[in-house]
């Protein structure tokens, strides 16, 4: 038997994490690659409350542009081509 567990919402107002540093000793390209992922993820989330659900929809253009309304630089074509992966597979 299923049960219905209704939540309320908090009181207090959201805060973003604490960010941590990065690990010291890497090579160049997995900082290049990690902070990609992180813009992508962030992009692929606002396309996303936005209402776009399908990755032929999030053309360069629309992820540019939804960059530019969450205050980030644009996006590079490969970083496009992340955004669209994973709005893709999530799904």
């Amino acid at each position: 038997m299923a049960l219905a567990v209704i939540r309320t919402p908090s009181l207090e107002p959201w805060k973003p994490l604490q960010r941590k540093p990065l690990p010291a000793g890497r090579p160049r390209e997995w900082y290049v690659t990690h902070n990609r992922r992180l813009k992508a993820m962030r992009l692929a989330i606002a396309l996303l409350d936005a209402g776009v659900y399908v990755p032929s929809k999030a053309t360069n253009a629309t992820i540019r542009t939804t960059a530019a309304d969450i205050g980030i630089h644009p996006p590079s074509d490969t970083t496009c081509r992340m955004v669209r992966a994973l709005i893709r597979y999530g799904r």
